[in-house]
């Protein structure tokens, strides 16, 4: 398969509701919808008292404070005409808009129409991934990693965080977990040396895809600014295009923080797409929908479990319907 038929096939494949992505909610749906068949007792409508019911429903399950007041509206202009409605026509009416909000976020990236153009160059396809220390930026590597390899790309894994302990490390473990290879030049050494050597060398053994992985600290702004505009600078002088994805890896079980986390990337990159990790050990998976939504930025990933097959393309649909699972017998 080349590569460009992988991401023509992966637009193409149904949103289903899977059982692993269904465990993985599980936290989290069984907090929201606790959470919400409470707010639903007794409300025989539709009125003031039940929408500061859902907003609070909605800001601590973690969806942020702006998109629990754009579902709020949304859910108070489809009822307008009819206030009246018993509790499983407001959850379908519900779930309806927060599907429709998580996908006005699909084709926002502009990260599909380049990567048509890019692969059909034959250029190899740059993703810089980002994010802080301890997200699981380089276990979200590594899985991806593996999934472009089980659908026949080869690939490249570049170790550009080469400033905290064990960095250089466990990338090359991940390599080795998923079969493909490794590019390091050691702890130490400067990045951006690092990455101009790797990608003249994916360009020249003729890669399809290559993973940089970048510093996760957070001294300040200004610093990060500098260090991620210096890294694509460099990627830029051997492929003009690159890097063709920005990736930002948020960990969900840290709720709000990840909002925190996004406003200092989206300032100092031009963030193309979020992967949220660790929503099988978390309740906070509500943050998903606010941080997508907050940041226009489309969720490309999501990490529901340990396994190397756990992370998971994210279909707006499908997660929606695995947070209103088992809404019907409650």
């Amino acid at each position: 398969m080349s590569i460009f038929d992988f991401f023509k096939k992966k637009e193409k494949q149904p949103q289903e509701t899977s059982q692993e992505v269904n465990e993985g909610l599980k936290k989290t749906r069984d907090s929201f919808l606790d959470k919400l068949g409470k707010a639903l007792i007794g409300k025989s409508e539709v009125n003031d008292d039940f929408l500061d019911d859902l907003e609070e429903v909605l800001i601590t399950s973690d969806v942020g404070v702006k998109t629990t007041l754009e579902i709020i509206d949304r859910l108070k202009k489809r009822v307008s005409k009819d206030k009246y409605l018993n509790s499983s026509e407001l959850k379908d009416i519900l779930k309806d808009e927060m599907a429709k909000l998580m996908m006005e976020n699909i084709g926002k990236s502009k990260c599909e129409e380049e990567i048509n153009k890019i692969v059909q160059e034959g250029s190899p396809l740059v993703i810089m991934v980002v994010g802080v220390n301890g997200v699981g930026k380089t276990t979200t590597i590594g899985k991806l990693a593996n999934q472009f390899k089980q659908n026949g790309m080869k690939v490249l894994l570049v170790a550009g965080d080469t400033f905290r302990a064990g960095a250089v490390d466990q990338l090359e473990i991940w390599s080795n977990r998923a079969g493909v290879d490794f590019f390091s030049k050691g702890m130490n050494t400067d990045p951006s040396a690092v990455i101009f050597e790797a990608l003249q060398k994916a360009q020249t053994e003729k890669y399809q895809i290559v993973l940089v992985d970048t510093a996760g600290r957070l001294h300040n702004k200004i610093n990060l600014m500098n260090e991620l505009g210096k890294v694509k600078r460099v990627m830029s002088k051997i492929i003009p295009t690159a890097p063709h994805e920005v990736l930002l890896v948020l960990d969900a079980s840290t709720g709000q923080n990840a909002f925190e986390q996004a406003t200092k990337f989206t300032e100092a990159t031009e963030v193309s797409a979020l992967a949220l990790t660790k929503l099988d050990g978390t309740a906070k998976g509500g943050v998903v929908i606010g941080v997508s939504s907050t940041f226009n930025i489309p969720v490309k990933y999501i990490g529901v479990g340990e396994k190397m097959t756990d992370l998971k393309n994210f279909e707006p649909q499908e997660f929606i319907n695995s947070l209103f699972y088992e809404s019907t017998i409650r």
